[in-house]
């Protein structure tokens, strides 16, 4: 009976499988859900998904199009991952709420159905005054107010209810629930939004993390979103790190936002990108997550060979386990907001060089990651 024992606690190790790995913030997550981030977790450290925000939505130079992206018409493929936003639930007015539910909606289940996955953020507005997420442009405090028994409670619980309406009405051709990497409160370690660590303490931020998934997966039955963890690059430490984390019980993801240390006018450092994406992935390990550089890039591709020369490798860093990586949208109102090429780009045949890497998956290249 006692060697019994031991080889049933042995078996999995033994087989190479990690049942840890499996355990999800939601233990009633859809069996979608579960296929989505194991599969992810077979997949990280021999092959990167990689994804931009808004990338079907609109592009450089145009504002409608059908299956269409400045990517795909670069290399012939959309991005695996297509980045989007709750913003669009946090408006007041009627009618361009109903319309973005509705753009919500079709991004999602357009994505699915390729075969992408689908990440939203969300750049809430400010539920006290419904004013801006940037705090330079709206600073009014709110993290203390929104919380159970804070005067705008009820305005926040609006705002997630909206949120958890759209990811019940997300489904596939099959009925299926449409899983969601769903990335709330990122970049908390700066100032410039409003759930910022300079406007809440640590406890209210942890505090408003723990409600949001407890109300989506309990009270409104959401089983269909997976849980990412984004800080700016601020940190240089595990610690640092891990200021503001949650718990694990609260945490499918762990990630990080980093444009300063690849911008011209900040950092301009990528081996201070290397040390950073090293702790988020060490992290992540011994914690039996994923890891992602959930959101990055620069701005304006100013280095026709950022992909290969400078991204490329550090995606391809032996110390380095990730999951995915993120760049950021290309603006049609803005002629240099843009962090992916579009034909006609100086980068345009390097980004071909980055999308042919094996390592490297595109859209194209995902194999079923729902089953």
């Amino acid at each position: 009976m006692k060697l019994k024992l031991i080889l049933i606690i042995c078996l999995p190790s033994f087989l190479g499988l990690n049942l840890k790995a499996q355990s999800l913030v939601d233990n009633e997550a859809t069996a979608e859900t579960k296929a989505l981030y194991r599969n992810l977790s077979e997949l990280a450290g021999k092959h990167i998904l990689f994804g931009q925000q808004d990338a079907t939505n609109y592009g450089h130079d145009w504002s409608v199009g059908e299956n269409r992206s400045d990517i795909k018409d670069v290399c012939g493929s959309h991005p695996a991952m297509i980045g989007d936003d709750f913003d669009k639930l946090t408006v007041k007015d009627e009618k361009r709420l109903e319309e973005g539910r509705k753009h919500l909606l079709k991004t999602i289940t357009d994505t699915y159905e390729r075969g992408g996955v689908i990440t939203i953020c969300w750049h809430s507005a400010n539920p006290v005054n419904g004013g801006s997420f940037y705090w330079e442009k709206n600073p009014v405090e709110a993290v203390a107010h929104i919380l159970p028994g804070g005067t705008k409670h009820q305005q926040y619980l609006l705002y997630l209810d909206r949120i958890a309406e759209v990811a019940h009405e997300a489904k596939g051709k099959g009925g299926e629930l449409i899983p969601i990497i769903f990335r709330p409160f990122h970049e908390f370690d700066g100032d410039w939004f409003w759930w910022g660590s300079a406007h809440c303490t640590k406890k209210e931020f942890i505090c408003l993390w723990r409600f949001t998934v407890d109300y989506l997966k309990d009270t409104k039955q959401v089983h269909n979103f997976l849980y990412a963890f984004s800080p700016d690059c601020k940190f240089t430490t595990g610690k640092e790190y891990l200021e503001r984390y949650p718990g694990d019980k609260y945490v499918d993801i762990l990630g990080t936002d980093n444009y300063w240390d690849f911008r011209p006018d900040g950092a301009n450092n990528p081996n201070l990108a290397v040390d950073k994406l090293k702790i988020v992935s060490d992290i992540a390990k011994n914690k039996q997550k994923l890891a992602a550089l959930t959101e990055t890039g620069l701005e304006g591709v100013t280095n026709p060979e950022w992909y290969t020369s400078v991204l490329l490798p550090i995606l391809k860093n032996p110390a380095i386990k990730l999951a995915y990586v993120m760049v950021w949208r290309n603006a049609n109102y803005n002629p240099n907001h843009y962090y992916a090429p579009f034909p006609g780009h100086p980068a345009e045949d390097d980004f071909r060089k980055f999308k042919e890497d094996l390592q490297i998956y595109f859209e194209d290249r995902l194999p079923d990651l729902y089953k």
